[in-house]
């Protein structure tokens, strides 16, 4: 089956496969977050993303091979109900953007800045800091060498707009601006979007509605 990124909570993960990652996504909790884990094909190596709840779950995931890495996208709860445990058991460093470190009550090992690079063996994430949604909000960009680019934008950007800003103009505004700036401007539509929760989408299916988002103010 090709991988089209729909998972349920409880059910089992979907694999993505590129050249030279793997890319697992799992729904957990009650918020229905997704979590991806990365895997370096020459390597072996692992990296978490968002190690948000059920972390027994994620352990299963994680496999007998452990993590090098666990990336927080952002500060709210939701995305960190599992990390004490999850980096308890492996020893895994911690990161997060450096902007929401003190709100994640697991210490960061390496707080992150934009345009930062984080690997996974051999293979290399960029983060975007995105601001609106949290102060310090992150994407991570893979830049596929012998495919499309593949973005994993926690909160800042679902299927049919970008993360809530809590009704203040101002946050929308700053989260519109780094969303179209630093994730649509940069890269083609070929683009594959992984949020933090629900399913996948691509940046040129969400494209065409970036001016009707900026109108209607959510």
């Amino acid at each position: 089956m090709p991988y089209i990124g729909k998972v349920e909570v409880g059910g089992p993960a979907e694999v993505h496969e590129l050249a030279d990652l793997m890319i697992s996504k799992v729904a957990v909790g009650p918020m229905n977050n997704n979590a991806y884990l990365l895997r370096c094909r020459r390597t072996g190596e692992q990296l978490l993303i968002d190690a948000a709840n059920e972390a027994r779950t994620l352990l299963t995931l994680i496999g007998d091979d452990g993590v090098r890495s666990v990336v927080t996208t952002h500060q709210h709860g939701d995305h960190w109900q599992a990390l004490a445990e999850v980096v308890g058991a492996t020893g895994a460093r911690t990161l997060a953007g450096r902007e929401d470190v003190d709100g994640i009550p697991v210490a960061t090992d390496t707080p992150v800045d934009d345009g930062d690079r984080i690997s996974v063996g051999e293979c290399t994430l960029t983060a975007r800091h995105l601001v609106g949604h949290t102060p310090g909000s992150i994407a991570l960009v893979y830049d596929d060498p012998q495919g499309h680019p593949h973005v994993f934008t926690g909160d800042c950007l679902f299927p049919g707009g970008i993360g809530n800003t809590h009704d203040d103009p101002e946050k929308f505004v700053s989260l519109l601006d780094d969303v179209e700036n630093k994730l649509f401007a940069e890269l083609p539509d070929e683009t594959w979007v992984y949020p933090g929760h629900g399913d996948d989408t691509t940046l040129g299916a969400e494209r065409p509605h970036l001016a009707e988002w900026r109108e209607r103010g959510w």
